[in-house]
């Protein structure tokens, strides 16, 4: 699994084109060969995977049962708006109209590495994202890693 690095401060061009930073290129092997997906995140932003990382995410959405209308959902609304990402020779991507319009990206954008994907924000939309840290991050923290048997380490 990969494993990024990393918060950039990019912008975007009058064509779309977002340039991938040297010091993110080379956290991401195979990328001007394979390229990368774009898609959708939960919150209003996108997120950017590898080629591989993508396939593995195919792979476990394509084991779920498709004769559950819920499943059926959960896929469309999960892979609405994916897309093949092919860096040009100055490690340009170009972002479609439709997912800028969905994320609310205009020109300035964060790249915000976290684990397996690279998330792209908005820039006030992810200044706005942190600005909302919780108060007391120690209880979020124990909440969510406090417990040994969640995590699956017993």
């Amino acid at each position: 699994m990969s494993n990024f690095l990393g918060e950039f401060d990019c912008k975007l061009d009058d064509r779309n084109r977002l340039m991938i930073p040297a010091n993110l290129m080379k956290q991401l092997p195979g990328a001007d060969s394979e390229g990368l997906v774009v898609n959708r995140g939960f919150e209003k932003h996108l997120v950017i995977y590898t080629k591989k990382e993508w396939d593995k995410i195919v792979d476990d959405l394509s084991r779920l049962n498709q004769y559950e209308k819920r499943t059926r959902e959960f896929i469309r609304y999960f892979t609405r708006g994916a897309t093949h990402l092919t860096l040009d020779k100055l490690n340009r991507v170009v972002l479609s109209k439709v997912l800028m319009d969905y994320a609310g990206i205009k020109a300035e954008v964060i790249l915000a590495c976290q684990l397996n994907k690279i998330e792209l924000w908005a820039r006030d939309a992810y200044e706005d994202q942190m600005d909302s840290e919780p108060e007391n991050f120690a209880n979020l923290a124990e909440e969510v890693m406090g417990n040994k048997a969640r995590r699956g380490d017993e």
